[in-house]
């Protein structure tokens, strides 16, 4: 995302949000957005959530880059990237970016970099810890994670003959499977016969 500062000047936000906790992990702004910063970003949510098993993005420089390529390889993440000019494989960053503007870059005079952050953090804080979200079970990102960790894991059954549905990080490209279709938890019954049929999400979105 894109936006200006008091003084005219253009800065840049990077966002990832969580496809399975709806959280957002990351909305960290600066002058702009290289390859080589995101994957200073990624590293730091690698090394606090794990990797993903993908990340979904458009096709901005930034992410179709080489330091970026390199560093998915090295981390044994795959990268989807959407079909050019097709939001609508998008649709978990491009609400979450809609709402943060609407909610936050619209209603806010940023005077500097620093004060971009400061208050786009705390928006982002807000989002997590306070924002009911109907698909969590109108409980907000922070309330659902806790509900998952305090769960005992239980590995699941894999049939190696059937391809698995892959769950990761969600970029500015989205490819958005069943998006109305709320993230729940499993029952007891569901857990001693099948497993976790999914386990959290790591992280999600870039933008």
């Amino acid at each position: 995302m894109s936006d200006r500062l008091a003084n005219g000047r253009w800065f840049r936000i990077l966002t990832v949000v969580d496809q399975y906790t709806r959280e957002c992990l990351c909305a960290f702004a600066d002058r702009s957005q290289t390859g080589e910063k995101v994957v200073e970003q990624m590293k730091r949510l690698v090394a606090l959530r794990g990797a993903p098993e993908s990340i979904t993005t458009d096709n901005g420089g930034e992410f179709a880059g080489r330091a970026m390529e390199a560093w998915a390889y090295q981390a044994g993440v795959q990268m989807d990237f959407i079909r050019p000019g097709r939001p609508v494989q998008n649709g978990y960053i491009e609400s979450f970016n809609g709402r943060l503007r609407d909610e936050c870059l619209n209603g806010e005079v940023f005077f500097n970099v620093a004060d971009a952050r400061e208050k786009i953090g705390r928006w982002r804080s807000d989002y997590n810890q306070n924002r009911p979200h109907s698909a969590l079970g109108d409980r907000t990102p922070a309330e659902f994670v806790s509900a998952v960790e305090c769960r005992p894991f239980v590995f699941p059954i894999v049939n190696k003959a059937e391809p698995q549905p892959r769950q990761g990080f969600a970029g500015a490209g989205q490819k958005t499977p069943a998006l109305d279709t709320a993230a729940s938890l499993p029952s007891e019954p569901d857990k001693k016969t099948k497993g976790l049929a999914e386990s959290p999400g790591l992280i999600e979105r870039l933008n």
